[in-house]
């Protein structure tokens, strides 16, 4: 094998040669002779590329009949062809092209990311991808934003098919995230289980196919001044590509390495199970579901993607991307009451495009939009014997249910653009989106209809819809101080919550006869001769949504802005911004941002904001209800999630939810440095009434319901950090070497529990005090190193994920029960430690040709876990949630194509 290996590389590398190249140096400079940083080099028609230093020079390698474009955002992309020359010095001329996408956070067209008042990372996503060997844009972002978190979830229903993330350790609804400036709606899902978001809806962004991502722009301040709910930790800019007359396209596989790191010696086989030698239970379930170990590799995944544009008129476009994802379950230890422990299965196909249309000279018409369906597939909590949970019958040996889901997210967004004579620029969209989440239990039953019961159920499941009309103006002005930007627009957005029921079998109780019962006083559940209890109704796993959970509830939203930068010298930038919105479920809410950026030098800036924020409760956060089983230590307890605007959740104490407020401030600086750059932003976030999840009520007088959970506006938060990006690159021969650090420091902390006469333990004690923390990681620290020369690269990534701490069941305990002399020993005993972890990355490029190029790596290659913990963990396996993952080494290979 390695033989072979070594023969086909080399093989590879002869043919490279065949290929006649030319280097190509040069230096890039505005009108006034200023060189310009990262300005993008492409040979067109191929994917090759490079970018210009510090020192606006740049190096690259090309056929002697190729053309270059540079492009860089506020200035006219230029093509040039080479026509053998190894000398080309561009001077490129200040102005957008009519369909250029500005930089979040600034409407002005002559601000770049490097001289904004507000921390922006421009992430070239096409360049992450070819280094990174995850397959999904929440993954990408994981290593290449400095304060953006996500992480896989086990056994936590729809978390486990839609991963929850965020910025700068704020919920995943606190993030707004826009397509091409334009609001993208949200997941129907709200999260209710693990660790990171519980309480919070958030935005799939894995519904976006990468292919079809030209840039992704992380604006980490709040914004809600700028571009209203939900910007609280920052705002997310998705750029969808532009490119025409050019084809790219890539397969590729991967696969994780199943050997997990785990010590069962002390757990003890009558305890536990069977175990083999490396910490898994063989056990074959009644439904053909191995659950066990049998290989030394799973979780399997095939990605293709391609991407081609048309070219529309002299400057028009419709560019066009589709992906296909198949990827199989992966599986990892887990306790007796948790056999199925690991991450989703998913297959899916995305669809996007991406059109504008030149109308004039300086109008034109654009749309974007598509379609992301997924068909999931997760195991839930074991049911094992005893219990009154299994029909013997059906499952001799008790049975681990399977939550699949149907997920479609459409969306599109249409809108017209025009330039008047006098300089003002008007954008008038309509933005529409839907997610669909329809939820399919599988291998599981009915326990109330005993031997008669089916085994697979339609469930029902959520859908949020989203309407957005905008209008947006803007004019720069350069006879105005040193240049002078004004914006000002209007926004009206409808939503409209659903909850559909599922099939009747899905929710239903049945009495003894099999007769839904209708009537619970001379109707009696059927009862489990082993262990005397009621067998209760509704799917093992996921128990159906019935009639009495059903929603069908809208909201209208109206919002003004205004904004304007001015450069009030040169070196000083002043920039403002206010929104008044009008929710017509809550009222009205003013809020405004103050930001400026000084130049102190060539190769310094300073820079500072303040501003106050808000976030509207999502409609899911009212209206969501459900009745489900939650395991509590591996034992089973009827729950119900009542809606807010219920009286059952008034009964309780918990009054009607408000909007979260908020109030945000930065500082920082920006430097370069020869072939340094560097951003420093450390960060204060004051949240008020924040949403968030409750614990257990006890709930004696609700029928078949032992506990209640409600959202509330429950807590106050303090965070503070800092987002560190250095980064260095040099040319060197015909290939050049870099290097990046990225890094994020965070602290929060819950400054008021807002219980009011509810006893604090219940309403948001200490475990759950714990989840929300855990999700605000103390630190993430990236290093990244690439060196690239003629046909090959090499990048190698390390990353620290800082300690994290939770609380497990035992809180729930009597301290005696367990052997602690007191409750505090007791929440000591409570405390789950996941130690800092070191995950190393490695990608190696072999470029066959101009067309062809084969990546072949590892993430966490050297196979790290979480620390191991006892069996009183909330998602019932070896580990949690937890930032690092719980897969383990993943390795792949991928065969990129362009023509």
């Amino acid at each position: 094998m390695k033989n072979f290996l070594i023969l086909t590389i080399t093989f590879f590398f002869h043919t490279s040669l065949i290929f006649s190249q030319l280097q190509i140096a040069g230096t890039i400079t505005d009108e006034e002779g200023q060189p310009l940083v990262g300005v993008n080099i492409i040979e067109k028609g191929t994917s090759n590329g490079t970018t210009s230093d510090f020192d606006g020079k740049y190096s690259i390698s090309v056929k002697n009949d190729a053309t270059l474009v540079f492009s860089y955002i506020g200035f006219t992309t230029t093509e040039v062809e080479v026509s053998g020359q190894q000398i080309i010095n561009v001077i490129l001329t200040e102005g957008l092209i009519l369909d250029e996408i500005q930089i979040v956070g600034s409407r002005s067209p002559k601000r770049t990311a490097v001289d904004t008042p507000v921390a922006i990372d421009v992430i070239d996503i096409q360049e992450v991808a070819t280094q990174i060997g995850k397959v999904e844009v929440n993954e990408l972002l994981q290593y290449a934003a400095p304060s953006f978190n996500a992480n896989k979830q086990s056994g936590s229903d729809g978390a486990d098919h839609i991963d929850p993330a965020s910025l700068r350790g704020l919920g995943p609804d606190q993030t707004l995230v826009l397509i091409n400036g334009k609001r993208r709606h949200q997941s129907s899902l709200i999260n209710i289980f693990g660790t990171r978001g519980r309480g919070n809806t958030g935005t799939d962004l894995n519904a976006i196919p990468s292919s079809a991502i030209k840039r992704i722009e992380v604006l980490r301040d709040g914004a809600s001044a700028q571009y209203g709910s939900d910007a609280i930790a920052g705002v997310i800019n998705i750029v969808l590509k532009d490119n025409v007359d050019t084809f790219t396209g890539s397969v590729s596989y991967g696969f994780y390495n199943a050997n997990a790191d785990v010590d069962i010696s002390a757990f003890q086989e009558d305890d536990y199970g069977v175990w083999n030698t490396d910490g898994f239970r063989l056990d074959t379930e009644k439904d053909g579901n191995q659950i066990g170990k049998d290989k030394d590799f799973d979780g399997g995944s095939v990605k293709i993607m391609t991407n081609y544009g048309l070219a529309i008129g002299e400057n028009g476009y419709a560019n066009f991307s589709a992906e296909f994802l198949s990827k199989n379950k992966t599986l990892r230890p887990a306790f007796d009451f948790r056999k199925g422990f690991g991450e989703a299965a998913i297959d899916g196909f995305n669809f996007f495009g991406n059109i504008m249309i030149p109308v004039s000279e300086k109008s034109s018409f654009y749309a974007f939009g598509g379609r992301n369906y997924r068909d999931t597939d997760a195991f839930a909590f074991t049911r094992n014997n005893p219990t009154a949970r299994n029909v013997i019958s059906i499952y001799p040996d008790g049975f681990t249910p399977r939550i699949t889901s149907n997920i479609t997210d459409n969306s599109i967004a249409a809108g017209f653009r025009t330039e008047t004579s006098s300089g003002w620029k008007i954008d008038i969209s309509n933005t529409y989106g839907k997610n669909n989440f329809h939820y399919f239990i599988k291998g599981t039953l009915n326990a109330s209809l005993e031997e008669v019961s089916p085994t697979d159920f339609d469930a029902g499941g959520h859908s949020l819809s989203q309407n957005t009309i905008n209008l947006d103006v803007s004019k720069y002005y350069d006879d105005v101080l040193e240049g002078m930007n004004l914006a000002f627009g209007a926004e009206y957005r409808t939503e409209n919550f659903i909850i559909f029921a599922g099939e009747e079998t899905s929710w239903g109780i049945y009495d003894e006869n099999g007769i839904l019962i209708t009537d619970p006083a001379n109707q009696q559940q059927p009862v489990d001769p082993v262990t005397g209890d009621p067998r209760p109704g509704g799917s093992q796993g996921f128990p159906g949504y019935g009639p009495a959970n059903e929603v069908d509830r809208s909201r209208t939203n109206l919002s003004l802005y205004t904004d304007a930068e001015f450069d009030l010298t040169e070196s000083l930038l002043l920039s403002a911004a206010a929104r008044f919105e009008n929710y017509s479920d809550f009222g009205s809410t003013i809020n405004g941002k103050l930001a400026t950026r000084i130049k102190a030098s060539d190769n310094i800036n300073l820079r500072g904001s303040v501003s106050t924020g808000f976030r509207a409760p999502s409609l899911a956060q009212i209206y969501y209800n459900l009745k489900f089983t939650n395991f509590v230590g591996g034992e089973a307890l009827e729950s119900l999630l009542s809606p807010n605007n219920s009286p059952v959740t008034a009964s309780f104490g918990i009054g009607p939810l408000k909007e979260e407020k908020a109030f945000n401030a930065a500082v920082g600086f920006t430097a370069n440095f020869g072939e340094f750059t560097a951003t420093v932003d450390g960060y204060l976030i004051n949240v008020k009434d924040r949403i968030v999840l409750t614990g257990n009520f006890d709930a004696p007088s609700i029928p078949n319901v032992e506990a209640a959970q409600f959202f509330a506006n429950g807590v106050d938060t303090e965070t503070t950090g800092l987002d560190m990006v250095v980064s260095w690159r040099k040319a060197i021969d015909n290939g050049s070497i870099g290097a990046s650090f990225v890094g994020n420091i965070n602290n929060m902390y819950i400054t008021d529990v807002k219980n009011g006469d509810l006893d604090e333990q219940t309403f948001f004690g200490e475990r759950d005090k714990a989840f929300l923390l855990a999700s605000a990681p103390r630190s993430k620290l990236t290093l990244n190193v690439n060196y690239e020369k003629n046909w090959f690269d090499v990048a190698i990534g390390i990353t620290r994920f800082s300690e994290i701490e939770l609380l497990d069941f035992q809180v729930y305990e009597n301290p005696s029960d367990l052997n602690y002399s007191s409750y505090a020993a007791l929440l000591e005993g409570a405390v789950d430690r996941y130690d800092p972890k070191i995950v190393t990355d490695l990608n190696l490029g072999f470029k066959f040709s101009d067309n062809l190029k084969l990546n072949i790596g590892s993430n966490n290659l050297f196979n790290v876990y979480p620390d191991q913990q006892d069996d009183w963990t909330e998602a019932g396996g070896y580990w949690d949630s937890v930032q690092m993952g719980f897969g383990g080494a993943y390795y792949y290979a991928r065969l990129n194509v362009s023509f």
